[in-house]
């Protein structure tokens, strides 16, 4: 039976990783994989994590099941930043639990949408190509619209015109902040502004929120999710941990449930802890704990987020350099240095991108999404140079 099976094309990432490795070349650069990279190109495990794991290795005790919902702890410690300090169950109606990473978070999100009906996810494109390939799986109907002009701002009139065509009982993937790929955000009004759509037309929101802290800090990255939580009845929140705390490796995430009321809550989280059973039973324990031990000691918290300001005005001098550098050729830069993020796309057809590669040892995704963190000030005018030469004429 198993020879019935059709062959896959490959993960076009992992390709790219590999034809990167397998590049002799000692000045090329990687822009395509999506992990933070420091200025010298090494991507450290943060010394508020590592702290974190010596206090674990020496107190826990015991690594016995602890069940679908996953650490408690580290899910209620993460809720006064996602959610804000004064109120982060919002009276009592978000729960949450843990999960493999923010990938297995957005995953729970969908399943639990459609398990409540919603039969169509509206989701902005470009987005990130796992979002279109859950959806799939789960065999909800996918409906995109817009999600940035050519000019690089946000396509409101897109966004408008889906909400109103969305039939309520309909989820709408938004991206929480840092948008993947392209770096381009909602503002605060915007954010004002598509929250009560939201509401009005009776649909539900899952907010991918996966990379807080690396646009303009913890408390500024969490606007939007907060703005459409205080006007929604319900929601669902996919946080990942991996890019705010260098965890990756280990797949640490959660999935936040937001009820109408309190007591409602109780059979949603169930539906959520029955999937998660079917699907990984429970999630791996070690990242998660490691963080619930910084989130616990006001020290630990102080040196993370110190780190997490170190990574974030890394990238927006990277930022500042690109947009400095004006036109490459054909090509705008400046807008890049009003995004966001890891990410932003770099407008190039797959033959210049090819050509990035095969003249210049430059690697990105063929899509021109580049990862600024793969960018350092040793490498950045090589880079504008190369999208200069590929573009001129």
């Amino acid at each position: 039976m198993l020879d019935t099976l059709p062959q896959q094309p490959a993960d076009a990432l992992l390709a790219l990783i590999k034809l990167h490795n397998a590049d002799p070349r000692a000045d090329k650069i990687d822009l395509g994989v999506g992990v933070y990279r420091t200025d010298s190109g090494a991507t450290p495990v943060f010394a508020a994590i590592k702290a974190a794991e010596r206090k674990l290795l020496e107190t826990q005790d015991s690594k016995a099941y602890l069940g679908p919902e996953g650490d408690m702890g580290f899910v209620h410690a993460l809720m006064p930043y996602i959610f804000g300090a004064s109120d982060p169950t919002l009276g009592g109606r978000i729960e949450g639990m843990q999960t493999p990473g923010g990938t297995g978070a957005v995953r729970l999100a969908l399943a639990l949408a459609k398990r409540a009906g919603a039969a169509r996810v509206w989701m902005g494109t470009p987005s990130w190509p796992n979002h279109a390939q859950i959806v799939a799986d789960l065999g909800i109907e996918l409906k995109g619209f817009v999600h940035a002009t050519n000019a690089g701002r946000v396509d409101m009139d897109s966004l408008r015109f889906a909400l109103g065509q969305a039939a309520p009982g309909d989820a709408v993937l938004l991206h929480g902040c840092c948008h993947n790929p392209s770096g381009i955000d909602y503002s605060p009004e915007q954010w004002d502004e598509i929250a009560p759509l939201l509401a009005a037309k009776g649909l539900l929101p899952i907010i991918d929120l996966a990379y807080q802290g690396l646009g303009h800090g913890m408390e500024a990255d969490a606007y939007g999710a907060r703005r459409v939580l205080a006007e929604v009845p319900e929601a669902l929140v996919a946080y990942s941990c991996d890019k705010n705390f260098g965890l990756y490796r280990d797949r640490v995430g959660a999935v936040y449930v937001m009820m109408e009321r309190p007591d409602q809550l109780g059979a949603a989280l169930s539906n959520g802890h029955a999937l998660a059973r079917a699907s990984w039973s429970m999630p791996p324990d070690h990242g998660a704990a490691a963080v619930r031990l910084v989130l616990e000691e006001p020290a630990l918290v102080a040196d993370w987020l110190a780190e997490l300001d170190t990574m974030r005005e890394r990238m927006r001098q990277v930022r500042a350099k690109l947009a400095e550098a004006g036109h490459a050729g054909a090509v705008d830069l400046t807008p890049m240095g009003g995004q966001n993020g890891l990410f932003s796309i770099v407008p190039l057809s797959p033959e210049q991108v090819l050509a990035m590669r095969e003249k210049h040892a430059v690697y990105m995704a063929g899509s021109g999404r580049i990862n600024v963190a793969g960018l350092t000030m040793g490498n950045i005018d090589r880079f504008i140079a190369a999208v200069a030469d590929v573009t001129a004429g």
